[in-house]
């Protein structure tokens, strides 16, 4: 096994529908309408990272995949523009699961939902990690985030999935520095609450501020292995370790640091809402505290 490990799941018919990854997201307590340029910006800074033929399909009108050509790029940049709005999903192949995809839910923010938010996603492979290493993907991490006016974000390893087969929960737990995205939903829930610890860690308003500030956040973290980068507009990114870890449960591999930034965190952390399903709702509480009990 190399530094990271490789997981890749099978359908029946021998499509890719799981394989480890790496995610960058951001989350906004704005509408669409105040976010929409910042987001073009931010997709056109990975795509200079990740070449322009990493996106060859999108969603059109009707849900479906279509090739991305000169009309595709049109709907997209319609979607994108301030006017617009809705769900822009964009991926590097329409039948299993893509090394690379760009995903963004953009809200508006009406009546007293305060769990509403918008929402950016972008994805890699881990050997982009691999072949450019881990200051490369702090860089882009960090330009995406300067374009996005976020509460919160995260950077680090992930799954990428199609669908949850069944023996993804055990994978899941089993390596507690992958995390587990479904950005529909998050943008339904989170607010400005943050969805931690992860490698990096963005924090905005309002949470930076509850924690004193760059300062206060500093004062909480004894490891020297953990850093706090001041950004504009007073924000901060907090890096975990040199590389992103993924953890390994059986051979007694979790992560020391995500633990300590989770104990920090543990005030403002998301926690997904109970639904009618008690045993789904248990295990998704056990993999939400995964670094706290």
């Amino acid at each position: 096994m190399g530094r990271f490990p490789e997981i890749r799941l099978y359908a029946k018919h021998g499509a890719l529908v799981l394989r480890d990854g790496l995610s960058i997201c951001f989350y906004m307590r704005r509408s669409h309408q105040e976010v929409a340029q910042s987001v073009r910006r931010a997709l056109d800074a990975y795509l200079r990272a990740v070449g322009p033929r990493a996106l060859n399909w999108y969603v059109d009108q009707e849900g479906d995949w279509q090739e991305l050509d000169e009309q595709g790029w049109e709907l997209i940049q319609d979607k994108l523009h301030e006017s617009g709005g809705g769900i822009v999903r964009l991926r590097e192949r329409p039948d299993a699961v893509s090394r690379y995809l760009f995903e963004y839910r953009g809200r508006r923010l009406e009546g007293s939902n305060e769990g509403l938010i918008s929402g950016v996603a972008f994805w890699l492979p881990t050997e982009y990690l691999e072949k450019h290493g881990p200051d490369r993907l702090r860089e882009l991490a960090l330009e995406l985030g300067n374009e996005l006016p976020f509460n919160s974000g995260h950077a680090g390893l992930a799954f990428h999935f199609l669908h949850t087969p069944p023996e993804f929960q055990q994978l899941a737990l089993r390596h507690p520095g992958m995390d587990v995205l479904r950005l529909g939903l998050v943008t339904e829930e989170l607010g400005t609450r943050v969805r931690g610890p992860h490698w990096m860690t963005f924090l905005g308003q309002p949470v930076l501020g509850e924690l004193g500030g760059v300062a206060g956040l500093r004062a909480r973290l004894s490891s020297p292995d953990i850093t706090v980068q001041e950004m504009e507009g007073t924000r901060a990114v907090i890096t975990l370790g040199t590389w992103p870890e993924a953890g390994d449960t059986e051979q007694g591999q979790e992560p020391p640091l995500y633990r300590e930034l989770a104990r920090v965190l543990e005030p403002w952390l998301y926690q997904a809402p109970p639904t009618q399903d008690s045993v789904a709702d248990a295990d998704l509480r056990r993999w939400e505290r995964r670094f706290l009990d």
